[in-house]
């Protein structure tokens, strides 16, 4: 949002170093916060270790519903990293003075590309390329000639079906978070910062839900890439 006030603003402009900067800030604090748990592990956990053995608890259960636990262990360095990449880039951008990340298309279209082109080759990898592609249209028991008629709509119709996943994951994070950004500077601009704080608990609220939905739509993709069988 060009014109705005930013930390960082004041030191990069508001081109693209201000994003670039913005990214690198939140990189910094994940990786803070990965130090922070992980530089003296103890048996009963306290700290930053406990909140973090929590988050990967939760993210474990989260996916055990989806593609059984089994999966939702071997998926959970994937799922957990997007989840906590997504959440403190969404989350900066509550404070006032700076931006989410989140908020800006290349962002949301790299994760978007990493979930798309992984779930499709775990599919692969699991199946075998013929079986995976063979299983993205069902189409039972019917005459030769009917379901070579049937796949020849379907299987277009299913490729955009998964290509528009893409645009799915990256433009529903990107538009919320960008349209939360704007809401919290007009309320800023319009009202004494001590108004603010309800909507900043609905907006801290909002940041957390879209974590949770582009993790859980990344183990649904997963589940159906790997879990087509053949009676399906």
């Amino acid at each position: 949002m060009e014109g705005i006030f930013t930390y960082l603003g004041v030191i990069f402009g508001h081109g693209q170093m201000l994003f670039v900067s913005h990214l690198i800030l939140t990189t910094g604090i994940i990786l803070l916060i990965a130090r922070m748990a992980t530089k003296s592990f103890r048996a009963v956990p306290n700290g930053t270790q406990n909140v973090m053995e929590a988050y990967l608890g939760g993210v474990i259960s989260m996916g055990k519903d989806v593609v059984g636990e089994e999966a939702a262990r071997k998926y959970l360095p994937l799922v957990a990293t997007i989840g906590l990449f997504v959440v403190v880039n969404n989350l900066i951008g509550i404070i006032p003075g700076f931006e989410s990340p989140t908020s800006n298309i290349n962002v949301t279209l790299v994760l978007a590309l990493i979930v798309f082109f992984y779930y499709n080759y775990e599919g692969i990898k699991a199946q075998g390329a013929f079986k995976y592609f063979k299983n993205f249209v069902h189409l039972g028991d019917m005459h030769p000639a009917a379901k070579f008629a049937m796949s020849l709509l379907m299987y277009p119709i299913e490729f955009v079906s998964h290509l528009s996943r893409i645009v799915s994951l990256a433009f529903r994070l990107m538009g919320n978070v960008s349209g939360d950004d704007l809401f919290l500077w007009v309320l800023l601009m319009l009202t004494p910062w001590i108004i603010p704080i309800a909507p900043l608990v609905l907006l801290t609220f909002m940041a957390f839900l879209q974590t949770f939905v582009f993790m859980i739509l990344t183990y649904v993709y997963l589940a159906g890439a790997i879990a087509i069988e053949d009676d399906h």
